[in-house]
């Protein structure tokens, strides 16, 4: 028997205690042994369900407990879940988690630690959900040199997205829908000022390129500023409006950065709406490749912590790989980076000077949008200072 103990009964924890209890015989077949959840840990008490009787207030039960073989993590947040993983590791026990700050921020060290003491610390749900995209780059796509990873990695967002472009709803109101969906937390800076892809990118990226990337290095921009008349010109063009987090490997260097993207139906993330995420991969053998699924909620995240719990069962004192390196990846600066922009201009305003003759894009008296050339970020900015009128503009994804 393979003992667990579940770190913090939240949606996600639930789900994983549900997913380990319900599935207990099928999951006994191919494992070749029960996974029994032996405690779960929460500063709340649970009277009348079936994790009343194992419920514990005390990390050092399970620490101290040679029996528990395998940890979930769940709780969320840096405090106390890296102390509780790293004691974990130490202590010898696996650890899985659905835990994307932790994997950004601690991820090299943790890794480290499980490696040290043959154990494995995997986070498959700490991107894309139930996506299994962490299993696919550590297996299947292991024979690739992997040139693009490119997602929408956040359902929060991409509900905002779907939800303005297809009602004509302002910012603040689909937020507000989102809230009251259950859909964005009731504070959602994490989600709609990219920070949550971001971590996500930087993850995806260091496994996909085999170097750490830093998510503080990735640059970031959320969607706070996408207005109504943004979905009126995509609606124009027949394109839509999505948070993209994106790395890429050129001649140049490897860049990655998380930004509102235009994208036509031409790009295989077009169709992605409301809650759902996917990745798109490119390999260089391969060719494209798309993982796409729920990104969020109890049972998918739970389904893809599950997966990793049944692994580490199967390898409980076996490092399977270790999944971030600690050698850095230096990315491309974001002023050497190439984009396509779409620009909103004041009308009457002269701007063949700086842009040259465009063509115009027009859905709103007052103002219209055109498409610049493929040009460095930098150069871009530039063309901005010298551009009367500038309203905004959005990349091309």
């Amino acid at each position: 028997m393979v003992e667990v103990a579940v770190l913090g009964y939240g949606t996600v924890g639930a789900g994983v205690v549900n997913v380990l209890m319900t599935n207990a015989a099928s999951i006994e077949k191919k494992v070749g042994t029960s996974v029994h959840v032996k405690y779960v840990l929460d500063l709340r008490d649970f009277p009348g369900t079936p994790v009343e009787d194992i419920v514990t207030h005390d990390f050092n039960d399970i620490l101290n407990d040679k029996d528990v073989d395998i940890v979930v993590e769940t709780m969320g947040g840096l405090k106390p879940a890296y102390d509780f993983t790293k004691a974990a590791l130490q202590a010898g026990k696996n650890v899985c988690t659905s835990n994307k700050e932790l994997v950004a921020e601690h991820g090299v060290e943790l890794c480290d630690i499980a490696t040290k003491h043959s154990v494995n610390y995997m986070f498959e749900a700490s991107c894309g959900g139930g996506i299994p995209i962490i299993r696919a780059l550590n297996t299947s796509l292991m024979g690739e040199k992997i040139e693009i990873v490119s997602g929408i990695l956040n359902g929060t967002t991409n509900y905002i997205m779907t939800s303005m472009y297809e009602h004509g709803s302002d910012f603040d109101s689909c937020l507000k829908e989102a809230q009251k969906l259950g859909y964005a937390e009731l504070h959602p800076e994490a989600d709609i000022e990219g920070h949550d892809a971001q971590r996500k990118i930087a993850i995806l990226s260091s496994l996909a390129y085999g170097k750490h990337v830093d998510y503080k290095d990735v640059p970031t921009q959320g969607i706070t500023n996408i207005d109504a008349t943004d979905m009126e010109y995509a609606h124009k063009m027949g394109m839509k409006i999505k948070l993209l987090a994106t790395s890429q490997v050129t001649e140049a260097g490897t860049w990655a950065m998380v930004s509102p993207n235009l994208v036509g139906q031409d790009n295989i993330l077009f169709s992605v709406d409301d809650v759902l995420n996917a990745v798109f991969v490119q390999g260089n053998c391969l060719g494209p490749a798309m993982f796409y699924g729920s990104g969020a909620g109890s049972l998918p995240t739970a389904s893809a912590v599950v997966g990793d719990v049944l692994d580490c069962a199967k390898n409980l004192h076996t490092t399977v790989k270790t999944d971030i390196t600690a050698e850095k990846l230096t990315l491309l600066p974001v002023d050497d980076v190439e984009n396509i922009f779409f620009v909103r201009v004041k009308e009457g305003q002269d701007i063949t000077p700086v842009f040259g003759e465009v063509e115009k894009v027009v859905v709103k008296e007052g103002e219209y949008g055109f498409w610049t050339e493929a040009m460095k970020e930098k150069d871009f900015q530039a063309k901005v200072q010298q551009c009367p009128g500038f309203i905004k503009a959005i990349r091309k994804g």
